[in-house]
């Protein structure tokens, strides 16, 4: 099988040094030069809490039970 070079010009790429080096310039910035805020803070808000909401999910399913059972009592339903 015969490959070819998928870059043919690969020797005269700009930056490289001869052996394929990179010059002290060329290189991406350090990790401590790039730090600042880095998105949202992950910490919860109380309008985020669910307690409320189930809380108010619970007192409505408790109604309804204890609507049907006295309807059942009554005889309503």
């Amino acid at each position: 099988m015969t490959g070819q070079n998928p870059d043919p010009q690969g020797d005269k790429i700009t930056g490289l040094e001869p052996g394929g080096g990179v010059p002290p310039g060329e290189t991406p910035p350090g990790e401590s030069s790039t730090v600042g805020p880095q998105g949202h803070d992950e910490g919860t808000s109380k309008s985020n809490n669910p307690l409320p909401w189930l809380i108010g999910i619970g007192v409505v399913f408790a109604a309804c039970i204890v609507l049907f059972v006295v309807g059942r009592l009554v005889d309503v339903f």
